[in-house]
């Protein structure tokens, strides 16, 4: 703090002991190093206070990073989970399309006679939904 060096301090000690008087110098010395200490545990409090303020400043800027960016992830991901649930239903769709075509009546399908014991079908079976993706 100050560049005081032991000359400076023997000086200073001699005028304080011809000004204060030597019955009062140890009192006043003890009074002062009370005051000092009470001024260094304020200055420390002060630096604690700032540092923490600093912290505290950072923790948010991060917070706000994470945020932003676990928003990013989620939207992304919502964005992969459509995409997959519409190639899914599209991939359901096409596996549907060829068993609706095969439906009866249709001129594609042998028709198996009616001697045979076989009742004709009555719809065309189709792909089961996927679990999951019947709420969508």
């Amino acid at each position: 703090m100050f560049d005081v060096g032991f000359s400076e301090i023997v000086v200073i000690a001699v005028v304080a002991l011809i000004v204060i008087g030597p019955e009062r110098l140890p009192r006043t010395a003890r009074m002062l190093g009370h005051l000092f200490g009470r001024l260094q545990r304020y200055v420390n409090e002060v630096k604690a206070d700032i540092n923490r303020e600093m912290e505290l400043d950072e923790l948010r800027r991060l917070q706000r990073e994470v945020k932003g960016a676990a928003s990013e992830i989620e939207q992304s991901m919502r964005s992969v989970a459509t995409d997959f649930q519409s190639g899914i239903k599209s991939v359901e769709q096409q596996l549907n399309e060829p068993a609706s075509e095969a439906a009866p009546g249709s001129s594609s399908v042998s028709e198996v006679p009616a001697s045979a014991g076989a009742p004709p079908p009555e719809e065309a079976p189709r792909q089961p939904s996927l679990p999951g993706l019947d709420k969508v």
